[in-house]
């Protein structure tokens, strides 16, 4: 049996995807508090995601959208899939924390604020699952628009801080040397 590179190819990058949200699920978590989910969207869920970039780059930058939101859902269509990993919006009760400039947990959600510590967590389980992308040779980047878009859509249960991570294999790492810098 013979398989060609791009089967090969999509096929690494799903097992890439898989292993990315184990490593995001065992990250360590503050507080001993599990509040991470994971998501991989492909094809027309893939699509759908840029297409709402887009959007949602329109309503917050209005002209300046390609500089931002536009070049990154580029490579969300160029990508492979799209491995998104969020945390719960909710405060812990940590005893004297202040990580998030309040006095407490109830002053924080009381002003509308978020527990610093899901961040925290946040940022532990991507950089997790992008230690996995390299392991692999699988190009990939943080990004922050992904994220802003997802906490607009229908994504799981519950108000979930996202990050989004693109995925890609190919010749020259579509992600670096996009051409376009914004403000």
């Amino acid at each position: 049996m013979v398989y060609q590179n791009k089967g090969m190819e999509e096929q690494a990058i799903l097992q890439t995807a898989a292993r990315m949200c184990a490593a995001a699920r065992t990250a360590p978590k503050a507080h001993g508090r599990d509040t991470i989910h994971t998501l991989v969207l492909t094809g027309e869920d893939k699509d759908q995601l840029a297409k709402e970039m887009e959007s949602l780059g329109h309503e917050i930058m209005g002209d300046k959208m390609g500089t931002w939101y536009g070049r990154d859902a580029g490579n969300v269509r160029s990508a492979g899939a799209v491995v998104l990993i969020g945390a719960e919006r909710i405060w812990r009760g940590v005893p004297n924390c202040g990580f998030c400039g309040f006095s407490d947990c109830v002053s924080c959600k009381s002003s509308g604020g978020n527990c610093a510590l899901a961040y925290v967590d946040l940022g532990i389980a991507v950089s997790s699952a992008v230690t996995v992308a390299a392991a692999d040779q699988v190009d990939c980047r943080i990004m922050f628009s992904i994220g802003k878009t997802a906490m607009h859509l229908p994504l799981g249960e519950g108000e979930v801080l996202w990050l989004g991570i693109p995925l890609a294999v190919s010749g020259k790492n579509i992600f670096f040397d996009r051409g376009i810098v914004h403000d």
